[in-house]
Parts: structure tokens; C-alpha cells; sequence
């Protein structure tokens, strides 16, 4: 089972139906026992960081993301994959999960329209198998103004918006990170999210 996880922020209902439509079995979920229970877990996310991170705080599920995310598949979607960075500088200066290192910064390149919106090809960087079946011109669709700062290693993907937007981010491990929206990337996002509930052992 997946869990989703529901702290108020997040684009749950669309996640779920694209899970759903795969057939893979999820819950929306706000407890400890139940993120434990899960074979893998999703971060959705919509909004601020700093007002997401009050909200995932006063669930008190964040140690227990932590927890669970070394150990079992973990995918944050949108602001959630934001949120799994070690600080955002949106408003003010937060703490993230600190699941992977980096930071999150608004898009500030003064020849781009922002918020970013669209579809945008996706570049494989670095190995990952949620793009296993994912091909070279395929594309993804997106809607935010901030991006991650990471190291390379980290970026599964990127594409091209005023130079390298970090569209895919994966820790080698457990750990996944969209910034595009696959449950609203038509068939190419449901590769990927097919991809991610093959991960479940």
C-alpha cells in the first residue's frame, strides 16, 4: 500500500485518482501507524514551503518521514519534493526534511515568465528507475516558482528553463523527488508513477 500523505497542503485527490487509474493501492493518510504500515510513501504538495512545513510539523509525522523514508520508497511531488531539501527561502528561511542536500530559491532569472507553467522535455542526467521506461522527447508538465539547488549526483532529470531546472531528484537509495506533477503529465507521468509502485518489494 502507498501512503499519501494528507497535512493540508497537498494535491492528494489527483495523486490518488492517477494511482488508482494503475491500479496501485494508496490511502490518504495523517497518522504514524498508518506511514509505517505503508510499503512506500507520497509527499504531495501545494503552496508556501514555510506554511507546508508548520503544516507537516503540526501533524507530527516529521520525524516519522524521516524514519521511514531510509528505509522504504519515498516521493515527493511539487512543493513536497521541495520540502524534502534541507532549507526553502521562500518568504523566510526554513528547515526542510534534510532528506537530500540542497536548498530551494525562487526562479529569479529576469527573462523568464514566472511561475514556471507548462511542458517542459525532461534531460536524463543520472541513472534512476522511475525513468526506466521513460524515453529521450518525453514531457512533463509543471507549475512553480521556485527551484532546487542540489549537486548533480542528485538530479535524475532536468529541463531547460533559463538554464538546468532540477525536474527529478533521487538520493540513490529510497528517496525521489518531483518537481513537475506526473499525475497530471499524461502518459509519461503515469510511467513514472508506475515505475515508483514497482518499487514496492
Amino acid at each position: 500500500m502507498i501512503a499519501i500523505i494528507d497535512y493540508g497542503a497537498g494535491n492528494i485527490f489527483s495523486v490518488k485518482n492517477a494511482l488508482d487509474y494503475l491500479g496501485l493501492e494508496s490511502r490518504l493518510v495523517s497518522d504514524k501507524e498508518s506511514v509505517k504500515a505503508a510499503d512506500a510513501v507520497i509527499l504531495p504538495g501545494v503552496g508556501a514551503f514555510p506554511a507546508a512545513m508548520r503544516k507537516l510539523e503540526a501533524t507530527g509525522l516529521v520525524d516519522t518521514i524521516k524514519e521511514e523514508a531510509a528505509r522504504k520508497p519515498f516521493l515527493g511531488i511539487c512543493l513536497g519534493m521541495q520540502l524534502i531539501f534541507d532549507k526553502g527561502y521562500e518568504f523566510e528561511e526554513c528547515d526542510g526534511l534534510g532528506l537530500i542536500g540542497g536548498s530551494v530559491r525562487k526562479m529569479e532569472e529576469p527573462e523568464l515568465i514566472i511561475p514556471h507553467m507548462g511542458w517542459n522535455k525532461l534531460e536524463k542526467l543520472n541513472d534512476c528507475p522511475l525513468l526506466e521506461n521513460v524515453g529521450d522527447n518525453e514531457y512533463v508538465y509543471f507549475v512553480h516558482s521556485y527551484k532546487a539547488h542540489c549537486e548533480d549526483r542528485d538530479i535524475a532529470a532536468y529541463v531547460e528553463y533559463g538554464g538546468r531546472v532540477p525536474a527529478l531528484v533521487y538520493d540513490g537509495k529510497y528517496v525521489y523527488g518531483a518537481q513537475f506533477h506526473p499525475e497530471k503529465s499524461g502518459e509519461t507521468g503515469l510511467k513514472i508513477l508506475r515505475s515508483f509502485g514497482g518499487l514496492i518489494k
